[in-house]
């Protein structure tokens, strides 16, 4: 999948990656923030390779990427 297929993923609550990546394990995720946030808005975060989940911006390669796939 496209960046803009994925996009429609992760707003219905799933998690998606690349195949490209490194790590197998990654993936993103949309966080829809609650009362007990302290953030405001949406926002989209990674696991990463050690496990932990940080705030994801996407770069140019995984905007023009093709090979997006969801998580089971």
């Amino acid at each position: 999948m496209n960046f803009s297929m994925i996009l429609d993923s992760i707003k219905a609550g799933r998690r998606v990656r690349r195949l490209g990546w490194n790590g197998p394990d990654q993936w993103i995720h949309l966080q829809v923030p609650d009362e007990n946030s302290k953030m405001t808005e949406p926002y989209i975060y990674i696991k990463n390779q050690q496990g932990g989940l940080v705030p994801w911006l996407a770069s140019q390669g995984d905007l023009m990427a093709e090979d997006w796939v969801e998580v089971e």
